[in-house]
């Protein structure tokens, strides 16, 4: 039984060729990989690439005076970390400061300035009836637009068809502009016309004139909104329905088809951005509407549209149009035919960004409060470039220093750990540069870090390696045998240490935020890399090296000088030669 055993281990040792053969190509393909994406550089984190720090204050919602607390900041948290994350910005950073004051870090990228327009987005979408509707201030005395939609149409899946169409125009749209007296009574028959309470609302809901002709404070109030509101007015479309639930009519502006700024009276809301399922940016091949937004109901938002349509089908123009209205603002008011149910859609003239921004915010939900920019702050990489500068000269010391100490103290064996520390230099570069486009991985100070304190880690394997392996050389037994050896021993060694760095960098991943998490993802790339280079190219080399003659005889150079090592004798040498046989005597 002893033989076979001996032939699988030599036969293992002899072919040690094989592993470095297969690392180097690891290496060359992973190398032509990284020149080949274009990608040859890490991405920077916001520290040191610089981009933008924005401060969100959460507002107080009318009627909430309580709404701001920790789980809604955290909610909020939450969702703008989806947001961003959603379009692939790498390295940016949500976080509360204090009890109102949310920060975002967003570092310089393609996708940054996106990201700076969606993160404050509330993104409430509600869809609203629309009672009456207009062309406002400046915009009156432009040529009217043939169609007071946004160009705008629902579609039902179920029948795979367009069952709504772009509206007309209301008089109102194509008529000189009316009196203020004239907006009152618009508004007023508007009310009227949707005093019957649908599926979703109730009948309290939507204010009414009372019984002797007087008109209630709430409608008053609405009326006097509407013939205020100026939508071709910054500030007055900023302010437009500022303080209405969704359960009561409001005014909304928005832009027809030809740019135009449109003012409404909307109806209470009668399906929430809540009641969608997912939403998505697709391209319209079949018409000349280009890029939309598709969007499926759940079960309970399907029954809800269905009603709302079917309502609507059976009203005169502007009436049988519904808003979707995206944080006050009409982003959409297509025109009913008949009942839909299932899906929707929003088309318009929308590019590709800004149809697949909209499908962001709806898929990731509305944020539970409403926020301000208190301040955006550009940060530069000049600070984070000396801090960067800094550490590398730490690194460039701590790494010199290693050096100093293996060549003094392993000298010929130096070359070994030192070939093995370049592996993993060039292993981590080329990873770190491949996994910034992969999975948005970007290099910051932290990250840095913990390269840095993976030199340690991978000298330390080489260090435990070495020392086993004088370990049997002081036992009296020759090089060759001595490698295989120690290696068992070294490797449980080696895999106990890894494991427990591992482990800790894998704790910290997931209980930090932050450029924390950066640390303690290079930590762990870093221990990871270090198995693999003890495995597939340290023990390899040390075994090939141990049969040239310079490290097998034991040269004072080698680091594996019996003599200084103190070895034994060999076991065959301390044998006693046997007496000489008197022959006289015998």
């Amino acid at each position: 039984m002893a033989a076979p055993k001996k032939g699988r281990s030599a036969s293992a040792q002899s072919r040690p060729g094989r592993a470095l053969v297969l690392i180097l190509i690891a290496i060359a393909a992973l190398t032509g990989g990284m020149f080949a994406s274009g990608h040859t550089t890490p991405r920077l984190g916001i520290d040191l690439a610089g981009g933008t720090s924005i401060t969100l204050t959460a507002k107080n919602e009318p009627g909430q005076p309580n709404a701001i607390n920790k789980t809604n900041m955290d909610t909020a948290v939450d969702i703008m970390n989806r947001r961003v994350n959603g379009l692939g910005v790498s390295e940016a950073e949500v976080q509360t400061q204090g009890s109102d004051n949310i920060i975002v870090n967003i570092p310089k990228g393609t996708n940054s300035k996106q990201a700076r327009e969606q993160v404050g987005t509330t993104a409430k979408l509600y869809f609203r009836p629309v009672l009456t509707t207009e062309v406002s201030g400046a915009d009156k005395s432009a040529t009217p637009s043939p169609s007071t939609s946004n160009s705008s149409k629902a579609t039902d899946k179920a029948t795979d068809k367009a069952t709504a169409s772009p509206s007309s125009s209301s008089s109102s749209s194509v008529t000189p502009s009316p009196t203020a007296t004239s907006q009152g009574r618009a508004v007023t028959d508007a009310l009227k016309a949707d005093s019957s309470p649908s599926a979703g609302s109730s009948a309290s809901s939507s204010p009414t004139p009372t019984p002797s002709g007087s008109v209630d404070p709430a409608t008053a109030k609405l009326q006097a909104a509407y013939t205020a509101l100026d939508c071709s007015n910054k500030a007055d479309r900023a302010t437009a329905g500022d303080g209405a639930k969704p359960a009561d009519p409001t005014v909304a502006c928005g832009q027809n088809g030809s740019g135009q700024w449109q003012k409404y009276v909307l109806g209470p809301a009668e399906v929430a951005g809540t009641d969608i399922k997912k939403a998505g940016a697709v391209f319209d091949t079949q018409s000349a509407a280009g890029w939309k937004v598709t969007m499926d109901f759940t079960s309970g938002g399907s029954k809800k549209f269905a009603a709302i349509t079917g309502k609507l089908a059976q009203q005169q123009p502007p009436q049988n149009q519904f808003a979707i209205v995206l944080d006050g603002e009409v982003v959409s008011d297509p025109s009913v035919a008949q009942s839909l149910s299932g899906s929707a859609e929003i088309s318009g003239s929308f590019t590709q960004t800004e149809a697949q921004d909209l499908a962001n915010m709806l898929k990731y939900g509305a944020l539970p409060l409403s926020f301000k920019e208190s301040s955006v702050t550009t940060v530069t990489a000049a600070l984070g470039g000396e801090q960067l500068h800094a550490g590398l000269i730490a690194g460039a010391i701590g790494l010199a220093l290693v050096i100093l100490y293996l060549v003094i103290y392993y000298r010929g064996l130096s070359a070994i750990a030192i070939a093995s520390l370049l592996v993993s230099a060039v292993l981590t570069y080329v990873l770190m540069a491949l996994l910034g486009p992969a999975i948005g991985f970007a290099l910051n100070l932290p990250a840095v870090c913990g390269a840095i304190v993976a030199i340690g880690i991978t000298a330390d394997s080489f260090i435990v390696f070495f020392e086993r392996i004088r370990d049997e050389i002081r036992e009296g037994r020759t090089l060759r045998p001595a490698v295989e050896r120690a290696w068992p021993r070294a490797r449980r060694t080696i895999l106990v240490s890894d494991f427990v760095s591992f482990l800790a960098a894998a704790v910290l991943f997931i209980v930090t935020v932050g450029k924390v998490q950066g640390f303690a993802f290079t930590l762990g790339l870093t221990t990871v890399l270090d198995v693999v280079v003890v495995f597939f190219f340290t023990k390899p080399l040390m075994t090939l090296l141990a049969r040239k003659k310079f490290f097998a005889s034991g040269h004072p150079w080698s680091g594996l000088d019996p003599k200084r090592l103190g070895a034994k004798p060999p076991l065959r040498r301390t044998r006693r030669a046997s007496a000489p046989v008197d022959t006289k005597e015998a």
